[in-house]
């Protein structure tokens, strides 16, 4: 009779387990929900990211800015991220992830508002020209430059309009409050689940939960590239009259119609939360039936959780309990070094996929519509296995912490080698007249300011401002067709125009003849070979990735005491998404700016958005980022791999029964559900990576 007193008040002390009842009372509907979430939320990230290039075209800002938008979303999410994390765990959790889906719909419509607000696209300054002012961008010889200059009333009318380019703060803002709403999804759906799944299962449902998320993905990659060869105005004007494609440099797709849908989709999945409860509640023989569950046997271990249990109501009733457990986290040294290599980790892995669309336009000449395509089609099904099989490998073979820690370093270091070869495959730079090439196509320059015109140009009164790209018979772009010495066009669609007796085209050493030219930039066939390597090493490093990303929660979540796990993740979120989500867009876009060669001015004189970059230098400072962050991450592993053993065999101690238990002096030594200390024959058993 004392005994089974004895088991039922050690039960009660021990955190809320409950049994297999759990799943009828609300959980399988909680993960259907927290699912549908996590597709809304991969979904509004592949969004923006996809749309970074047009958003830089359309408020004609560099990559720098385009950074500082994209690292909205987590300036949103680190303002309340902690405060959510900690308190929110006691809390109505459910109620707190369904408002936050509502805010998050409620910012990428925010996202997409100033399309309705601001005029009409205007792809260059003079795209309101009509067929017959096309000589002002021929040849034009012994005329005054009055043709190319425009009044001072037209310039100030046209900076009054250009003014309303500072409407990509109200993306910037959208992006905060998408921030601000996915901030309780992760750490408090993750939680919950690890709270009410059975003993063992939460690796599983993290993997199935990580799977169906990439429909999110997936969803996003083809509305991406089904939008990005809509034009930005459709609807509003007739799509006869203009005359860019969506493989030139200017184009810009219908963008703010994902996230119009996205947001729409977000305010759907937040409406079963809030018929879910707090806590799945257990009957009175439900309590009786936990009398069975193992429990601490010794008066030691009882009184340690009781002074664990009274430590935690303690720091929910002030603040002091919230530094006393930030503390606590912080000195943990398997945390701090965890936090320090995913910080580095998560801001290549950030910085390369902001940037990796306009990586591909850039070095293989590909559209966004069709990059979007093919690496949503290609790499998202890949990430979605790697996700899967990596919780299942955990679970299958019973992996101890530190055999997770290894699979992850396995994992990095095959991502880390596969990323090595992109070297090789970048490529050189466009053959382009005035910029990487003299104006007669034959020479290289050594600089790509103002490079001298050439004896086929220099009698044509031409602006070299003007961004009306060409691409020649001798296979050479050219600024415009006035820079080609083209002296007389054909054609009656502004798209179809075709340019004819081109100087500088003969000079090259062509052909003789009558030298032509067409609107928009000379095709990059050399290296269409170089695009399907690179498809095919972008697959096979998204997979490792995948595979190791159900690691890093397990990791982070079972080096720390069990009652602070949540604030662990949401402190993790808060440093990697301050140094790492909101930086680490920035410098890779000021690192991208610096290999511009040719800047489009605004209706006021000013720097807009990027025209053309130097590909080469390009694609080396994009690698370069990526390997210089990754590189100190190998070594993070290695250092905490060695410290975990360490403490592992610090705190282990061996009854004579043969039973282990956790240093009594040490609480962060918890020798339940995998935390720190793990049973002998599981130690021994250990499966080798």
């Amino acid at each position: 009779m004392d005994q089974t007193q004895h088991s039922s008040k050690t039960a009660e002390t021990q955190p809320s387990r409950p049994g297999k009842t759990r799943h009828c009372d609300g959980f399988r509907t909680f993960l259907a929900a927290l699912a549908f979430s996590y597709i809304c939320k991969a979904l509004g990230a592949v969004l923006m990211k996809s749309s970074i290039t047009q958003i830089e075209r359309r408020f004609d800002i560099p990559s720098s800015i385009s950074g500082l938008i994209d690292g909205g979303f987590e300036i949103g999410n680190l303002l309340v991220i902690v405060f959510v994390s900690y308190f929110g765990s006691k809390l109505n959790r459910p109620k707190l992830i369904g408002t936050g889906c509502f805010i998050m719909g409620i910012g990428s419509i925010l996202i997409a508002l100033p399309h309705f607000f601001m005029g009409y696209y205007r792809y260059a300054t003079e795209n309101d020209f009509s067929s017959q002012s096309n000589s002002t961008l021929t040849c034009l010889i012994n005329q005054t430059t009055s043709l190319t200059e425009t009044s001072p009333e037209i310039v100030e009318k046209g900076c009054e309009k250009g003014s309303k380019s500072y409407m990509w703060i109200y993306v910037l803002m959208g992006n905060m409050l998408r921030g601000i709403g996915e901030s309780p999804i992760i750490p408090l759906g993750i939680s919950y689940i690890d709270d009410f799944a059975k003993e063992g299962h939460s690796s599983v449902y993290l993997g199935i939960l990580h799977t169906i998320a990439m429909i999110g993905p997936i969803l996003g990659f083809i509305m991406s590239s089904v939008f990005a060869k809509i034009y930005v105005d459709i609807g509003y004007v007739d799509l006869r009259s203009i005359r860019i494609t969506p493989q030139d440099a200017r184009w810009v797709g219908a963008w703010w119609l994902g996230f119009i849908m996205n947001g729409l989709l977000c305010i759907i999945s937040s409406i079963p939360f809030f018929f879910l409860p707090k806590i799945t509640k257990r009957s009175q023989k439900e309590r009786k039936n936990s009398a069975s569950l193992p429990v601490l046997k010794t008066d030691e271990e009882k009184d340690h959780r009781t002074n664990l249990t009274k430590q935690e109501q303690q720091a929910s009733a002030s603040m002091t309990g919230f530094l006393w457990s930030l503390k606590s986290i912080l000195t943990n040294n398997l945390y701090a070094i965890f936090l320090i290599l995913t910080l580095l980790q998560f801001s290549s892995f950030v910085g390369s996929f902001t940037y990796m669309f306009k990586f591909v336009e850039q070095q293989f000449g590909q559209s966004a519509s069709q990059a979007n395509f093919l690496l949503g089609i290609i790499t998202i099904p890949t990430m979605a296995s790697g996700m899967f099989l990596g919780g299942y490998i955990i679970k299958k073979f019973k992996f101890t912490l530190v055999g997770i820690v290894k699979l992850a370093f396995f994992t990095t270091s095959m991502a880390y080698v596969c990323q090595l070869f992109y070297f090789p495959l970048i490529c050189e730079n466009k053959s382009f007249a005035g910029l990487t090439l003299t104006y007669d196509g034959m020479n290289p320059v050594d600089s790509h300011i103002d490079v001298p015109l050439s004896n086929c140009n220099s009698d044509c009164i031409c602006d070299k401002n003007q961004w009306e790209p060409v691409c020649g018979e001798n296979g050479v772009s050219y600024i415009s067709p006035c820079l080609a010495g083209c002296k007389s066009f054909r054609g009656d669609k502004l798209n179809n125009t075709e340019f004819y007796d081109c100087s500088c085209i003969s000079d090259s050493g062509f052909q003789k003849g009558n030298h032509s030219a067409r609107l928009g930039e000379c095709p990059r066939d050399k290296c269409k070979i170089k695009y399907y390597f690179y498809i095919t090493f972008q697959v096979i490093m998204s997979f490792f990735t995948a595979l190791g990303s159900t690691s890093f929660m397990l990791i982070l979540i079972k080096s720390v005491q069990p009652e602070l796990k949540s604030l662990a993740m949401g402190f993790h979120s808060l440093f990697i998404r301050t140094l790492g989500g909101i930086l680490a867009p920035i410098y890779y876009g000021a690192f991208i700016d610096r290999t511009c060669i040719k800047w489009s001015v605004t209706s006021c004189g000013t720097r807009g958005a990027c025209r053309l970059y130097n590909s080469r230098l390009f694609g080396i400072i994009y690698v370069a980022l990526n390997i210089s962050l990754k590189t100190p991450v190998l070594f993070l592993y290695v250092v905490l791999i060695y410290f975990m053993k360490k403490k592992f065999k610090r705190n282990e101690k061996t009854l004579e029964n043969g039973r282990k238990f956790t240093d009594e002096g040490n609480p962060e030594s918890v020798n339940k559900n995998g935390y720190y200390c793990v049973p002998s024959d599981e130690q021994n058993s250990e499966t080798p990576l």
